[in-house]
């Protein structure tokens, strides 16, 4: 599958929604692991705000790599971001999007207090 890399630099990226667990199976509640590794998998949206126009994006996670308290609102560090273009077919309906995955999201909360107090 095709992977896009995202340039994160220059932009502001803060917690919409805190992370959640990632569900394969809504009927059962089962959550998603990835495929490579075998860690379960994360949601979380984030405010993606550049040149002067906001968004909200989810992301896709390893449980391994959200560090931190990212409550909503908590300025974000985004590593290895990239998009996925997707299709398919649900009920004889055609679906396509764009999806997103990070090697990790980081509170940049902690950097900030640490910046005050020196």
């Amino acid at each position: 599958m095709r992977q896009i890399p995202v340039d994160t630099t220059g932009a502001v990226v803060m917690v919409a929604q805190p992370p959640q667990p990632k569900i394969a199976n809504r009927q059962t509640g089962e959550v998603a692991i990835d495929r490579e590794t075998g860690a379960p998998l994360m949601t979380i949206d984030v405010m993606f705000v550049m040149n002067g126009s906001a968004e909200i994006l989810t992301l896709t996670v390893l449980e391994t790599g959200v560090t931190g308290e990212l409550a909503t609102g908590t300025p974000v560090g985004l590593t290895g971001v990239v998009a996925r273009p997707w299709e398919n077919e649900f009920g004889g309906q055609k679906r396509h999007g764009i999806s997103f995955r990070a090697v990790a999201v980081t509170s940049l909360a902690v950097d900030t207090a640490k910046q005050k107090a020196a």
